[in-house]
């Protein structure tokens, strides 16, 4: 089959508004509606064990599937393992493979900040959890963002065809085992994986413990685990994102990971990726992004505004602030280099700093870096407010 080049969905154009199109909830709703007519239908013990089984192995389609290979790429399979594993993914009614991919790699672009499509630290829980999915701006995709998925043309037409495998297999079920199968083995199956999966958009950034600095609020929690076969290491799987295996330790259940070990023993799926020892051990030293996100989060936690009026206060005395900005004038750009040689009580220092980051983070071999990054960022901020800086001059 030739690969085509991939056309481009979305062009460049101004954002749409982030206001939910409530119509397109109506789907959504209905089908938890329809949940509630096994009221009529009866729940039979096959329907039943047909709901669970249909649970854990869509569960897996979507953890392995969705996420580990299409997202984040962390094993290889061929081309008609792909493409089995996105329809399969696709019965889960959760949009197309590439949608899926494309707005999961932008939330790890962009993770916890206000340009994350579903951070409930800025938009909430509930619109982290569900809302997100129904609002104009995310309801494209940019196939630009997802070229290697992009290239074949199969996988754009599942992706097209959002809810196509899931009607193949709802028929199906309906067909061997009458309505109480569609009810209960499909559609309650269906919303459970809805919730259970959107609970790692949502609960994983805000319940749980954190064992690395990531510079989000990403989260290891164990029960979220159990129930989504493994993505519940959420916090491991920030820290290292190409890692096949996100239950970093012998204790960390990762089901997900175990299956795919299986399959690769008969060369279904391959190249499966662990994280380094000293990425387990947290002995690596952060990069210079996280570094930066961390830093930034940690000056904003210090109060400028109270800084600023005791550093211009004492600026009043000694040395006045004419002879300041003359130091900074011929200082060029490096206002901050001049006030740390000031060496004021009333700027919080090296130390000081150090001691909130341990308040603040989990340990890192990168304290120091992020310390003296912070510092650079207090400074500038209250060359700023000092008027110091020739861009507020």
């Amino acid at each position: 089959m030739a690969h085509t080049t991939a056309p481009n969905v979305a062009t460049v154009q101004p954002e749409p508004p982030e206001d939910i199109i409530y119509p397109a909830t109506i789907p959504f709703l209905l089908v938890h509606l329809a949940a509630l007519a096994a009221i009529w239908t009866g729940v039979t013990v096959e329907a039943v064990l047909v709901g669970v089984a249909l649970y854990v192995i869509r569960m897996f389609a979507v953890t392995a599937g969705y996420h580990r290979y299409f997202s984040h790429r962390t094993f290889q399979t061929s081309r008609l393992g792909q493409f089995l594993l996105a329809f399969l993914a696709q019965t889960t009614a959760q949009r197309g493979v590439l949608w899926w991919a494309a707005k999961h790699r932008h939330h790890h672009r962009y993770s916890d900040s206000p340009q994350d499509v579903h951070s409930p630290r800025h938009h909430g829980f509930w619109y982290s959890h569900v809302g997100w999915i129904f609002t104009q701006r995310h309801g494209s995709v940019d196939y630009r963002q997802v070229p290697d998925l992009a290239k074949y043309p199969e996988l754009r037409f599942l992706d097209r065809h959002q809810y196509f495998p899931a009607t193949v297999l709802g028929v199906a079920v309906w067909l061997w085992l009458g309505w109480p199968g569609l009810v209960v083995g499909f559609i309650w199956s269906t919303v459970a994986l809805f919730h259970c999966t959107f609970f790692i958009n949502s609960l994983a950034h805000q319940a749980g413990t954190q064992r690395y600095v990531t510079g989000d609020d990403s989260r290891n929690n164990w029960w979220l685990a159990v129930i989504t076969l493994g993505e519940g290491w959420h916090n491991n799987h920030h820290a290292y994102q190409s890692s096949t295996r996100q239950g970093f330790r012998w204790y960390e259940i990762d089901i997900t990971y175990y299956v795919l070990r299986v399959l690769s023993w008969t060369r279904i799926v391959w190249d499966l990726r662990s994280p380094p020892p000293e990425v387990i051990n947290n002995e690596q030293r952060l990069g210079r992004s996280v570094i930066e996100k961390v830093s930034r989060q940690l000056a904003a936690s210090f109060p400028m505004e109270r800084i600023s009026a005791e550093v211009h206060a004492a600026l009043e005395r000694t040395p006045s602030l004419d002879e300041l900005r003359e130091k900074v004038r011929a200082a060029s750009d490096h206002a901050h280099v001049v006030l740390a040689e000031l060496e004021l009580p009333q700027i919080p220092s090296l130390d000081e700093i150090r001691e909130r980051a341990r308040e603040k983070l989990v340990a890192t071999p990168s304290l120091d870096d992020i310390a003296e990054r912070t510092r650079e960022l207090l400074l500038e901020m209250l060359a700023v407010r000092l008027e110091l800086t020739p861009q507020s001059a």
